[in-house]
């Protein structure tokens, strides 16, 4: 019978210890007002640390090539309003705008329905849509001090609109990540 914890190379698993890199990640940002091609692989009812609730959607990249299956993450604050808002009315308006938008490009189960999103019809309605999306880049200083960077989905478009969308750059919000 063979361990699970046994390594292919035969070297002991327990020199590892309690630190594991894999050497991975840490990818620039996607240079800002970048249009891609991109498919939703994961969209889910998620919540920040203080238990307010957002959509979160996970897009991979399929093209251009040089940013293949690159993640680009999108918090939609569409359920509980945003923290740290200036007109939480307003930006959640907005980010229900994001999110009708999206649905409509993914055949617009979730506003058919009627019903507000949940973790079950938002994966059956958006998982495996492609869309045209537009990124851009935000910057803030996290908790540690340290300045972190990442995109932001600023537009999607039908998949047919790729050149659209790439033309469009919409303005930031107030604090630079629009929802």
């Amino acid at each position: 019978m063979v361990d699970y914890w046994n390594l292919s190379d035969g070297d002991d698993i327990h020199k590892t210890g309690g630190e594991f890199e894999t050497g991975g990640g840490n990818f620039a940002p996607i240079p800002d007002g970048t249009g891609l091609l991109a498919a939703i692989d994961e969209a889910k009812i998620d919540e920040d640390r203080d238990g307010n609730e957002f959509v979160s959607i996970r897009w991979s990249v399929l093209t251009p090539a040089e940013y293949k299956n690159r993640k680009v993450f999108q918090k939609i604050w569409c359920i509980d309003d945003k923290p740290l808002q200036k007109d939480p009315e307003k930006a959640k308006d907005k980010a229900k705008r994001m999110l009708f938008a999206i649905d409509k490009n993914a055949g617009g189960a979730l506003v058919a329905s009627g019903k507000a999103p949940n973790d079950n019809n938002l994966q059956k309605a958006l998982s495996g849509k492609q869309m045209q999306i537009t990124v851009n880049i935000w910057d803030m200083v996290g908790d540690d001090g340290k300045k972190m960077t990442g995109n932001w989905v600023a537009s999607v478009s039908p998949k047919a609109n790729a050149s659209k969308a790439a033309q469009q750059r919409p303005a930031d919000d107030d604090d630079g990540i629009p929802f």
